[in-house]
Order: C-alpha cells, then sequence, then structure tokens
C-alpha cells in the first residue's frame, strides 16, 4: 500500500513540473484615445495589474488604462485577480457587470437591461460578485486558468461592452497581466452588432 502512494506521489510530482507554461501577454502600453459614439472592437488589451497593493484602472470610452483616474474617469479595475466595476455604494459611476456564463463570445449581440452585479466594499478590498471566480485555479500547477465566460460590462457612464478573459500572465509566467478581449458600443445602445454583421 505504502508502494502505491508513494508512486501516485511521483506521479503528481512528474506532473506538476511538465506542466505547459500560460499563455503569456505582455502589457498593452496606455495610449488613451476618445472613441466617442463608435462602436470598438474587439480589442484585444493586456492591463498590467502586477502590483498587488494598487488598482490598475481601464477605461473603454479612452480604450486604455488610465493613471490617476478621477472618480468617474475608469470602468473596471484590476488589482492582481481582482476585477471590480466602478458602480455601487461608495463608487461615483453607474457600473456594474453580468456573468453571461459559457457562451461564444461572437454570440452575445446585446448587452442585458438589468440583473447587474455592483460593487461592493471599500476601495482597497472591494469585490464584484459577477466575475469574483473568473478563473479556475490549478491544485497541482498553481496557476490561475481563465473559465471561457463572457461578462456584460455597463460603464461608469451607462454605456456597454462585452469582454472575455483571454490570460493572467505576464511573460516570464509572472502573475498581473490580465488580457482581455471586448467590444465597446460608445453609443449608449445596448446592441454590439446583430448577426452577420
Amino acid at each position: 500500500m505504502a508502494g502505491i502512494g508513494l508512486a501516485l506521489t511521483a506521479i503528481l510530482v512528474a506532473l506538476t513540473l511538465q506542466r505547459e507554461p500560460p499563455p503569456a501577454f505582455a502589457p498593452t502600453p496606455p495610449s488613451p484615445r476618445e472613441v466617442g459614439d463608435r462602436r470598438v472592437g474587439p480589442v484585444t488589451y493586456t492591463i498590467d495589474a502586477r502590483a498587488g497593493d494598487e488598482w490598475a484602472f481601464f477605461d473603454f470610452s479612452l480604450g486604455s488604462t488610465v493613471e490617476r483616474a478621477g472618480p468617474t474617469d475608469w470602468d473596471i479595475a484590476v488589482r492582481r485577480f481582482r476585477i471590480i466595476a466602478n458602480g455601487g455604494r461608495g463608487f461615483a459611476g453607474d457600473g456594474g457587470l453580468v456573468d453571461l456564463g459559457v457562451i461564444a463570445f461572437d454570440s452575445v449581440f446585446e448587452a442585458p437591461a438589468n440583473g447587474w452585479t455592483l460593487t461592493v466594499g471599500q476601495r482597497v478590498d472591494s469585490t464584484n460578485a459577477a466575475i469574483q471566480k473568473w478563473y479556475a485555479y490549478g491544485f497541482t500547477s498553481h496557476l490561475l486558468t481563465p473559465k471561457p465566460n463572457v461578462w456584460a460590462v455597463r460603464t461608469a457612464d451607462g454605456r456597454y461592452a462585452k469582454l472575455e478573459i483571454l490570460g493572467y500572465y505576464c511573460p516570464g509566467a509572472t502573475p498581473g497581466c490580465l488580457t482581455i478581449r471586448y467590444v465597446y458600443q460608445g453609443s449608449g445602445s445596448r446592441v454590439f452588432r446583430g448577426p452577420g454583421t
């Protein structure tokens, strides 16, 4: 019996040592540009959220992270593996998130009219339940793997986006490079696009 336990342990250790490196993305340099009321995307963007004690702020209307963001100058914020929206008690924005579940990104044509989850907590320890469990944790690899979900985003100023998470690692398997793919509807419409367009 002891031999079987030892063999299983050896197999688990071998599997851990032979793990595939996670997909890695370099942070996208900030380059804020107002997109106006256009529909933009799909766009792939990597948010540098490696600092464990600071939020990295992203604004869909600028298509970029924003340094020293004011109270309504951001839509989502990321700190390592935490993601929040700019909406809820203590937040100046009207933002929220909806987990649309496991669905093809291209099959989401419209943001929902209701069901938005607001961010709760103080600024440092804030959470948003809709996106709090965006990853699966590998107990043998100790890596975070994005779930194949799509989320709808209501921005700080009441516009809409859809996003999926593509990765969490920077080059060298360093955690904190959250890579998203998104479509943003700058007109304020909940419609992203129709079938076949």
